[in-house]
């Protein structure tokens, strides 16, 4: 098998199951259980555990294993501050860029109408996050674009997984996207970057309650 692709395999899984909290934070997860669950050898699951270290999730101890980084509540306010920064700024820089931005936008807002219909929170969870990350995107920022899907890797591990967020706040999520794609369509630049910043200082609020 190609190293590189187990590597991705390993990756994949171990990222995913982080993301859904199935590594609980503070957990010590060991390069041989990892490689039993993904049907692998050690060395492609060491590959893999190096790339989520340096993307801030895990901290490896020699001969130990990873340990899942617990978070506090100063990182919270971290993330989130870091998130207002960069969806504020690409707003403003994607405004130029709003009748494609609106095309893109709608199907995505359409999912996550029918998703918060359907209950399915988890679905709902990642097209919020596409919304969001088409909005940075389109700013046309590439060191932005990828910084901003560290802070949603980041913030996804610190509880907001799909089971947690309320009918109620779902709910509330999509009248505020829906918000945000009527401002695209008009020609009001300051209520589209003021609808995101109340809409990430809001999921922040929600959030810190939650905890």
């Amino acid at each position: 098998m190609d190293t590189s692709s187990a590597a991705d395999r390993a990756y994949r899984h171990v990222k995913r199951s982080l993301l859904d909290q199935v590594y609980a934070s503070g957990a010590l997860l060991t390069e041989g259980e990892i490689a039993a669950a993904v049907g692998l050898s050690r060395t492609p699951v060491r590959e893999a555990l190096l790339r989520l270290e340096a993307e801030g999730l895990l901290r490896l101890y020699p001969k130990k294993g990873a340990l899942v980084l617990p978070l506090s509540a100063q990182e919270v306010g971290d993330v989130f501050e870091a998130r207002e920064l960069v969806e504020v700024f690409t707003a403003g820089k994607a405004w130029d860029r709003r009748a494609d931005l609106v095309r893109e936008l709608q199907p995505v807002l359409a999912a996550m109408q029918a998703h918060e219909r359907s209950g399915d929170a988890r679905a709902f969870m990642a097209a919020d996050r596409a919304f969001h990350a088409a909005v940075v995107a389109a700013a046309g920022n590439a060191v932005l674009t990828k910084l901003y899907a560290s802070l949603r890797d980041r913030q996804m591990c610190m509880g907001v997984a799909a089971l947690r967020i309320s009918p109620e706040r779902v709910l509330r999520a999509v009248q505020e996207h829906a918000e945000m794609v009527d401002a695209l369509g008009g020609d009001d630049e300051p209520r589209f970057r003021a609808l995101v910043r109340a809409h990430v200082v809001g999921a922040s609020d929600h959030l810190r309650a939650a905890r």
